[in-house]
Parts: C-alpha cells; structure tokens; sequence
C-alpha cells in the first residue's frame, strides 16, 4: 500500500457539502482507505482572482492505485460530480489534485509529483501541515531543491 496527500477545493454551488461528497466518494473506493482529513478553510482565489473564495481541505490516504490509476479514479470523480474544465483557475464544482505520492518526484505528461504549485498555495499547505506538517515541509523542500 502506498500513501498519498490530496487537496481538495470547490468555489461555486455548496462547497463544504461538495467537499464531503468528494471525500466520502474518494473513500468509498475499494482501493483507498481515509488516514486523516483536514478541516475546511476558506481561501481567497489563486491565479484567477474575480471569482469566489474557495472551501479547501487536505487529506491523507492509503491505497493499492499506482499514481496514474488514483489519478484516473479522482478524475472520474470530478466528472461525475459535475466538473467541467472549462477555464484554467476558473470557479469550479470540485477540484481534487494529488498533491504527494509516497513522497516520489516524478514527472509525466499527466502527472507531476509532488504538484508543482503546492509550495506557493497556503490553500494546499495549511490544511496539509494541519495533518501532515512532515509532508508540507518535505513539498516545500523538494520545491526549493529544484530551484
């Protein structure tokens, strides 16, 4: 079984309840067992501004997925609740990104490890650092080795 941190945010509906429907949706996988949950912050928006604050959260999972295949099965989850991706940064239902992955650095067309922007967006990392500050810290240094 591997580790993985995820960060999840919606911005426009209901977002806390959205933000649970993810969670208990991300949960009820066969393959993905709940370590911890963050609580939800409210943030101001990255990138594209002139929209909504955002409902974000963190959480910690173990599961038997290969990084592509938990890719693959949030994604699905997305779609399934409703997201479009229609506007880079843009308001969105739900927005549920693999923020670390057994703490490998790897890159590919779909996927990079850790998420390539976690170490600027306080968004990502508070919640994070609230269940795994070792990780938060680890996101943030793998960012400043690359430097």
């Amino acid at each position: 079984m591997s580790k993985a941190w995820l960060s999840l945010g919606a911005n426009i509906g209901d977002p806390p309840a959205q933000l649970a429907d993810a969670v208990d949706r991300i949960i009820s996988q066969p393959q993905i067992a709940l370590i911890a949950a963050s609580s939800v912050i409210t943030t101001k928006p990255w990138g594209k501004t002139d929209q909504p604050d955002f409902a974000n959260m963190a959480m910690s999972i173990v599961t038997s997925l290969k990084p592509l295949e938990l890719l693959d099965v949030l994604q699905s989850i997305e779609l399934a609740m409703g997201r479009e991706r229609i506007e880079v940064w843009g308001p969105r239902l739900i927005d549920i990104d693999i923020i670390a992955y057994d703490r490998r650095i790897e890159l590919s067309p779909r996927l990079t490890l850790p998420h390539p922007y976690a170490h600027e967006r306080d968004f990502v990392l508070d919640p994070l650092r609230e269940i795994d500050s070792e990780t938060a810290d680890w996101v943030i240094a793998t960012a400043a080795s690359k430097s």
